[in-house]
């Protein structure tokens, strides 16, 4: 006999802290700008790469909440366009963390019923992360629940670079009209086609700026901004920031 999946209002209620978080207006798609690893480190007197591997416990404390509230996507910003501009030492440890942790956690993934999805000019990375990542994408590619993108070699202005590039090029194979384009067209050719825009970004180190970090999609988003460094972010914070965002009245424009 086939067990029914728990309401989410049980889920809810099984999150510490949380018996005040309205299980009926829940963030479907929650934005993370995960910030302040080499801060978190330096102010411990350990070494950058220290923090980078601490703020991994943090991102998998977050998925797991995540999939308990039944948020729908959670797109978590790890490592930008810009990001390669820093030390061959940190940008290889970096990749290596994304490989090795693609790996670690694909299994938990999997259980959890999470769609595992990687964002950003992926065909830049080495090969052997690439493989890793894709491996993990396979697995967890038939999954129903959290769908987790991991933005990867990722930076916005690149992503609307690809997709003016690419309606031009089927605009000029006779694919689509020019006339014909709106801005459901160009939602359809981002990295993120198919998934509802954010409606809750979340920035930890304290700084108050979006940082290339998915610039179309953020237009009508919430933003929630702590000066906790990432490793430190887990739970508890990402639970108040769902309660600020409860707090607030989202209008669109219209009034």
């Amino acid at each position: 006999m086939k067990t029914e999946a728990p309401s989410r209002e049980v889920l809810v209620a099984g999150v510490g802290a949380a018996a005040d978080i309205d299980p009926h207006h829940i963030p479907r798609h929650i934005a993370i700008i995960m910030d302040g690893n080499r801060r978190w480190a330096h102010a411990r007197s350990l070494p950058a790469l220290m923090g980078h591997r601490a703020g991994v416990r943090s991102l998998r404390e977050v998925v797991q909440t995540c999939v308990d509230l039944q948020v729908e996507v959670l797109t978590a910003y790890a490592f930008s366009v810009e990001n390669w501009k820093r030390s061959s030492l940190e940008v290889d440890f970096l990749l290596s963390l994304f490989e090795y942790y693609s790996r670690a956690d694909r299994e938990k993934l999997h259980g959890n019923n999470v769609r595992f999805r990687v964002i950003g000019r992926r065909n830049e990375l080495p090969p052997r992360v690439l493989k890793a990542l894709h491996a993990t994408e396979q697995a967890t590619a038939d999954n129903t629940g959290l769908i987790l993108n991991l933005a990867v070699n990722y930076g916005a202005r690149a992503e609307m670079l690809d997709a003016v590039r690419q309606i031009a090029r089927d605009a000029a194979a006779g694919k689509i009209s020019p006339e014909a384009v709106n801005e459901e067209t160009v939602a359809k050719y981002l990295y993120t086609q198919g998934l509802s825009d954010p409606d809750l970004l979340i920035r930890t180190s304290g700084e108050l700026r979006v940082s290339n970090f998915l610039l179309w999609q953020i237009a009508y988003t919430e933003f929630w901004f702590t000066d906790l460094y990432w490793p430190d972010f887990g739970s508890h914070e990402l639970l108040e920031a769902v309660r600020a965002y409860q707090r607030r009245d989202r209008r669109f424009g219209a009034s």
